[in-house]
């Protein structure tokens, strides 16, 4: 680390050299009504984040950014004495459902990586496609734009002046050598974690380190009240397991990376190919998709042992599902609804097979891959499905813009494959809310529907319990049976973040815009990239 390169912008001091772009961030609101000073919603349903069953009529009362009344009422017939008085905006929600807005706990704000291949995203496309989808809250799980830029734009949301989910900013641990390295030692790892704290992080993205600079870093972040996340990465993965890291005071794995290790029985290395190479990304993929059956059965001693140590430390997951879906049926992930319309152009062009681009490794998938990893999954959803339902803490986040998965139609994604998995829709709802809150120390104030929470709330025309698809951008396919005519039902009608109310329509219609002028090349001036810097 140079004296000029501060802790959490180390991944950033390639942008805007050597014609690497910087992802043009948000500086105004152009969406969005409100805040009020009092904000009624008039005869909802409630699913309350809690787990506890849909029950409605309700009025709800938002006052300066925080709910202050749920009243239920007798739904139409209620007379005026009985019901909250008028707000100074209200919003008719008989017939509709509300729930707590969506945190998308592994989740990354622009992706540079995707430059190579033509206009990279400005961020307001990615925030824009997380709130249309419900997603109030993010957990940036590296701030791989740098630590600066991202507390700027947590700043920003914070204030509503752009149109963006609350932001929590995670700086990756420089510690690995095969990213970028700069600490060598435990009280360098010390000290850089102090530095991070006084610039205003929320917590620490890992992918491993060395196992003395690791713990180390895990009892600092527990002093400094940095919350923590690893992706324990295959180069680190031997030396600490995600129960090791666990144990040491990491607050949640990323991904299942760890996870099958821990339950190795008779081996301590997975069963690698002599010919391995892990910058290969066929490799490191493919055969990521053999881990599970590696290790101890479903309901064995093993896995007992395992899930408990795991509950009596408390631990969390956050599995991120669907951003290896690809995995299981590349065709499917290939042909999504979505694309046409909402995939950026550059993002298109990255996610096609090419040597060296992250996620990109179709040049070799199989059959036989996709039934190894659809063992893969059956067994990791066990486990995470049994760890639920034991009384473990099992979050949501799509971890999107990477292998055919993009921003908030990924999180959908997610809902549904915990839906797979064995959760009940309501347990998955409870996962993308009021676990999510617990994860990001935000219980608080957010989650759930209470009296005092900030007023995080989603307004669904349509109830979501029914059918995760109908949250998608693009809806669900339905037959109207009159017309004999296919129709595309959408439930989310409006995302409600800190007060201020987003009408889900106007935001997909700016990115289909935005979406559109990316496969022309029309660069609309505001969007233009900022000219490279001089290579150092």
């Amino acid at each position: 680390m140079t004296s000029e390169t501060l802790p959490g912008d180390e991944l950033s001091t390639t942008r805007g050299k050597a014609g690497q772009p910087v992802i043009v961030p948000a500086t105004g609101r152009d969406r969005g009504v409100g805040p009020f000073k009092r904000l009624v919603l008039r005869g909802a349903t409630v699913i309350d984040g809690t787990g506890a069953p849909p029950i409605g009529p309700t009025d709800i009362v938002i006052e300066n950014n925080r709910i202050t009344l749920l009243k239920k009422v007798t739904g139409n017939v209620a007379t005026a004495a009985n019901r909250p008085a008028a707000g100074d905006h209200e919003i008719d929600c008989r017939g509709k459902w509300v729930t707590p807005g969506f945190i998308d706990c592994h989740a990354h704000a622009g992706v540079a990586y995707h430059s190579a291949n033509g206009w990279v995203p400005p961020v307001d496309y990615v925030y824009k496609l997380w709130l249309a989808h419900g997603v109030t809250t993010v957990r940036e799980m590296g701030s791989m734009n740098g630590l600066g830029w991202m507390l700027d734009q947590k700043t920003r949301s914070a204030e509503n002046t752009i149109a963006a989910p609350r932001l929590l900013a995670y700086a990756y641990f420089p510690a690995v050598n095969d990213m970028l390295k700069t600490i060598h030692s435990p009280d360098e790892g010390r000290a850089w974690l102090r530095k991070l704290k006084d610039r205003g992080a929320d917590g620490v993205k890992f992918f491993g380190a060395p196992p003395a600079i690791m713990e180390a870093a895990l009892d600092e972040c527990a002093k400094l009240g940095l919350r923590s996340g690893c992706h324990h990465a295959q180069m680190s993965v031997t030396r600490m397991n995600a129960l090791t890291t666990a144990r040491w005071g990491l607050t949640s794995a990323e991904h299942y990376y760890g996870l099958p290790e821990s339950l190795f029985e008779d081996r301590v290395v997975q069963n690698f190919p002599l010919d391995y190479d892990y910058n290969d990304e066929y490799f490191r993929f493919s055969v990521s998709g053999q881990m599970f059956k590696q290790g101890a059965k479903p309901g064995s001693a093993k896995w007992n042992e395992v899930l408990e140590s795991f509950l009596e430390l408390g631990f969390t997951f956050v599995p991120t599902f669907t951003i290896y879906d690809a995995n299981r049926d590349l065709m499917r992930a290939r042909q999504a609804d979505w694309h046409k319309e909402y995939t950026w152009k550059s993002m298109w062009n990255y996610f096609q097979p090419q040597r060296g681009g992250h996620g990109s490794y179709w040049y070799r998938w199989s059959t036989q891959n996709e039934i190894e990893w659809k063992e893969n999954y059956r067994l990791w959803m066990a486990f995470i499905n049994e760890y639920k339902n034991r009384g473990g803490r099992v979050c949501t986040g799509s971890d999107s813009g990477f292998i055919y998965q993009i921003f908030g139609f990924g999180y959908i994604r997610e809902l549904e494959l915990l839906q797979e998995a064995g959760f009940h829709p309501l347990e998955v709802i409870r996962s993308a809310t009021s676990q999510g809150a617990a994860l990001c120390g935000l219980q608080d104030d957010l989650g759930t529907l209470e009296v005092g929470k900030l007023a995080d709330v989603l307004v669904h025309d349509h109830n979501p319990l029914t059918d995760f698809k109908l949250l998608y951008g693009t809806g669900a396919m339905r037959l109207n049976e009159t017309t004999n005519g296919v129709e595309w039902h959408r439930g989310l009608k409006y995302t409600i973040k800190d007060g201020v109310i987003y009408d889900t329509a106007e935001l997909l219609a700016d990115v289909r815009d935005l979406v559109k002028a990316s496969w022309a090349e029309d660069v609309p001036a505001k969007y233009a990239q900022p000219q490279p810097k001089a290579a150092e």
